[in-house]
């Protein structure tokens, strides 16, 4: 399991407004090509979004989808790249000295990934997932 943190010096509601694009996730998600149409009323629970994963149109055509969100707090996501990887995100918002204290943690449920998980595998995750909030971080301040 991966666990990332970052602190975002705007409130919760401005990190969320991110989190409820499902647009913006092509640009602060790290791998994430493009996103491609989005079912459901995101990010309700059972709405998802299609993806690219990779190089747009010859990467890893997946979608991942809301399992649980609870506004501008939490919100649970499966994500898929398969056949590569099926794992839930888990992206905790408290509200921290009139910023966002961001917790985002990534575990592998099934997929290649998870049948060979190791604590190497985790240290790239969470490399990739540093940047990930970087990126959200910035978005979050621009927003």
């Amino acid at each position: 399991m991966a666990v990332n943190t970052v602190e975002v010096p705007r409130p919760p509601e401005a990190v969320w407004s991110v989190l409820a694009d499902p647009g913006s996730y092509g640009e602060w998600v790290t791998g994430a090509a493009d996103i491609r149409g989005v079912e459901g009323h995101w990010p309700e629970p059972g709405s998802m979004f299609k993806h690219t994963q990779g190089i747009p149109v010859i990467g890893l055509r997946d979608s991942s989808s809301v399992v649980a969100a609870d506004s501008p707090r939490r919100l649970v996501l499966e994500v898929r790249a398969r056949p590569v990887v099926v794992a839930e995100v888990v992206l905790e918002l408290e509200p921290r000295d009139g910023g966002t204290h961001v917790t985002m943690i990534e575990k592998p449920t099934g997929g290649l990934l998870h049948k060979i998980y190791r604590p190497r595998i985790d240290r790239l995750v969470h490399k990739r997932n540093e940047e990930s909030l970087r990126r959200l971080k910035e978005l979050a301040e621009r927003r």
